[in-house]
């Protein structure tokens, strides 16, 4: 019997064709755990897709939805990265295996609200432990943290109006 999650929160989920099977597990293990989950595609594999299609679409959502998360699938996720962070108040993080503190101090330190994954270097479980952490991570809203983010948020402001 699947736990309920300490808390339950809107997840919005894009993926390319190199994500995709990761993305639906993602899905799944999401939904298990009571969380709010919104698929913004690829809806059918296409090996030709291009990942800025769902990726941008994804990160507005976020956006424009406060207290949300999104998460992004590519195969290495840097180029899912970089698009979703083009999105005007988009804070995306990459993790693509290894230390887990990064995707702690993703959030805790940067209070990122999408995490970009790389599909080609995790596995199913390592993708499900990283999102559940990240997810459960908060901002720790320490004075230097919450500087830095409202530092990012006005170059933010600077560059996208």
């Amino acid at each position: 019997m699947p736990q309920a999650p300490l808390f339950k929160v809107k997840i919005f989920i894009a993926s390319d064709h190199a994500g995709f099977e990761l993305k639906r597990a993602l899905i799944d293990h999401l939904k298990l755990k009571g969380h709010d989950v919104e698929d913004c595609g690829a809806k059918t594999f296409d090996k030709d897709d291009d990942y800025p299609d769902f990726i941008y679409p994804c990160a507005q959502k976020v956006v424009s939805n406060p207290g949300s998360f999104g998460i992004i699938l590519g195969a290495s996720g840097q180029g899912e990265a970089i698009v979703a962070n083009k999105a005007k108040g988009a804070r995306a993080a990459l993790f693509y295996g290894g230390n887990l503190d990064i995707v702690r101090r993703s959030k805790d330190h940067n209070d990122c609200n999408i995490l970009s994954l790389g599909a080609s270097y995790l596995s199913g479980d390592e993708a499900k432990e990283a999102v559940d952490l990240w997810l459960e991570t908060q901002f720790t809203g320490e004075e230097r943290h919450a500087r830095r983010v409202e530092k990012i948020e006005r170059v933010d402001r600077v560059e996208n109006g």
